[in-house]
């Protein structure tokens, strides 16, 4: 006998709707022609954009001086010198015999775009330098041997010359004009692989890398490998927004994080290398760090912003206009400072020998002061130390540190540039609360420079608790300030 079929209870039944069958059609038919911000929105196309800007775009090839580093391996493209790769490459290439060695012959080593129909080529510094000679391979295959009219090793551009007429040039956009989340898309020489298109969106940008803070990087997740140095990054209407340069990575290869000078920077940077060779830039001469909320508090400000000075350098623009270790700089020609990383790129694009109005938070009070911007060295000075006789003695106070007058030896070991004491030993207090080190000299306590170790506990004695306090400390050379405070 058939059993009835058994329903499942933990299923539930929905009732047929009757005019289901006749309202689906017509659904379809809104949502066909529905206006365009009804649905969802279309990926961006690249097709038309790399088919048009491609032949814009290059291949260099250089050989490389004799004695000016290991050749490219087998043809392989530029591998940062931090890789692993490299070092692979580089003791691979010592334990062969000096005979079977590979040749520095001519090797593909990154990409460029071209900038002017008349011959003019952007690429990477660090593509081109130590290079005995240069070959440019244009979209037609035709090579070209490339001049080298000039490059700057800070914004790591290079401008090369062909000597052709009517070369098919890239459309420049406006770098300023970038927003974190737009598409971007990429166009270089991966590996060698030629024209190879990669695209993404921008993570962020200004960003300031530990090697170069006059340049605001955009940053993308765009897949940029070696190879890619030097060619464009555009934006969907197809104009260069940046020049990709750096990837962050420890492998060697893609990771996530490309970087990109902006075009703006490139740009001014190429027409002062094709005008007069070398590229200026403004400077003040500071020193400079974040403002954390802890400083924001010790310097009574109502919130944590702007560049604070941590040095002042001798006969800089910033010393002649009277600025001081301690002030925060918050504006700079009228612009505000949000992050210390955002003043070197507007003090580096201001004109040399303009008058600049800087406005500070000193001491609590707003001040403004003029300063003429000078041109930034290739070295400043960062000052000479001066000479302090040797007094150690082990100090008793509140912030739980063992400071001593610092020795000669001690002196020309930290590079310390004045007075201050020495840290010899942090025990668990104040002091270790707020980042103090073993090895630390302690130039200022509180806007007080400090002298001494008898001035030093002088000082700490009479500082109020429970309230931030900035501390000037000296650690391998460079000057950082801390926010201490003292418990009730």
């Amino acid at each position: 006998m058939d059993l009835p079929p058994v329903e499942n209870p933990a299923v539930a039944r929905r009732p047929r709707d009757p005019g289901a069958g006749v309202f689906a059609p017509l659904l379809l038919l809104l949502m066909l022609f529905a206006p365009p911000g009804a649905r969802a929105r279309d990926l961006p196309e690249f097709t038309q954009l790399a088919d048009s800007n491609s032949p814009s775009v290059v291949n260099i090839s250089v050989t490389p001086k004799e004695g000016a580093g290991l050749p490219h391996m087998f043809g392989m493209p530029d591998i940062p010198e931090d890789s692993p790769m490299y070092e692979f490459f580089r003791k691979f290439l010592e334990q062969m015999p000096e005979d079977r060695r590979p040749r520095p012959e001519r090797a593909t080593s990154g990409s460029g775009f071209i900038i002017a129909g008349d011959g003019y080529v952007i690429t990477n510094a660090h593509v081109v330098k130590d290079g005995a000679e240069i070959i440019v391979r244009l979209f037609d295959r035709r090579e070209l041997k490339a001049e080298l009219v000039g490059m700057d090793d800070r914004s790591d551009i290079a401008v090369l010359k062909v000597d052709a007429n009517g070369l098919p040039a890239v459309r420049l956009g406006d770098s300023s004009r970038l927003r974190v989340g737009e598409w971007v898309l990429a166009i270089g020489s991966p590996f060698g692989f030629e024209r190879s298109v990669t695209a993404g969106i921008v993570s962020a940008i200004g960003r300031s890398l530990p090697n170069e803070n006059y340049i605001p990087f955009i940053q993308t997740d765009v897949a940029i490998n070696p190879g890619n140095s030097g060619g464009p990054l555009f934006n969907l209407d197809g104009e260069v927004v940046g020049v990709n340069s750096q990837i962050y990575s420890r492998t060697g290869g893609y990771m996530g994080l490309s970087f990109a000078v902006p075009i703006n920077v490139a740009q001014d940077v190429y027409r002062q290398l094709r005008d007069t060779g070398r590229v200026s830039r403004g400077w003040l001469g500071v020193l400079i760090q974040d403002v954390t909320r802890e400083l924001a508090e010790s310097f009574k400000m109502e919130r944590p912003q702007g560049a604070l000075v941590s040095r002042v350098l001798q006969d800089s623009p910033a010393a002649e206009a009277g600025i001081e270790v301690g002030d925060v700089i918050v504006k700079f020609n009228g612009r505000e400072i949000g992050n210390s990383s955002e003043l070197p790129p507007l003090v580096g694009a201001a004109k040399i020998g303009a008058r600049a109005g800087v406005d500070i938070v000193r001491r609590g009070r707003n001040i403004n002061v003029q300063v003429t911007v000078a041109e930034l060295p290739d070295q400043p000075d960062m000052g000479k130390a001066e000479e302090q006789g040797k007094r150690p003695m082990p100090a008793d106070n509140p912030l739980n540190v063992e400071v001593q007058d610092p020795t000669e030896a001690q002196r020309k070991e930290l590079e310390l540039t004045g007075s201050g004491v020495f840290v010899s030993a942090v025990h668990e207090g104040p002091a270790a609360d707020a980042g103090m080190q073993r090895g630390d000299v302690i130039l200022m306590i509180n806007g007080t420079k400090v002298a001494s170790v008898s001035q030093f506990n002088a000082l700490v004695k009479e500082l109020p608790p429970d309230r931030s306090i900035p501390v000037l400390v000296q650690r391998r050379g460079n000057p950082i300030f801390l926010a201490l405070r003292i418990p009730k």
